[in-house]
């Protein structure tokens, strides 16, 4: 997969998430888990970009680390809302979920790959 490629899937993720949020029920728990999804689910793609430019290798990997960490967040906030019976749109949750676990392999396998050759 080419540097596009990812950047197009982390950007598809972010907006499948906020069409996701954008179905919550309108309540504290949901306005809540909505803002944080939203949150959550838009940064990798946004860090991404930024760790394209990095300045270094250390702050490449620096920068991926982030979108890891943005998208294990994600991950875990779309579990809570499935089992909170948020949103009854569970084809678009179970596309961003199934999304969100295979980006944090890629993002895994990259950071790995980039320390190794740091060495």
């Amino acid at each position: 997969m080419n540097k596009q490629e990812l950047e197009n899937r982390l950007i598809d993720l972010a907006a499948i998430i906020i069409i996701v949020a954008g179905k919550f029920e309108k309540n504290y728990a949901g306005n809540h888990l909505a803002g944080q999804i939203i949150r959550s689910g838009t940064s990798p793609a946004l860090n991404y970009g930024e760790a394209q430019s990095a300045e270094s290798s250390k702050d490449f990997i620096h920068k991926m680390g982030i979108c890891l960490k943005e998208l294990r967040e994600s991950f875990v906030c779309l579990k809570i809302i499935e089992k909170s019976n948020l949103i009854s749109d569970l084809n678009n949750l179970s596309i961003a979920k199934t999304e969100a676990n295979e980006l944090i392999s890629i993002f895994v396998s990259s950071i790995k790959t980039a320390k190794t050759n740091l060495k």
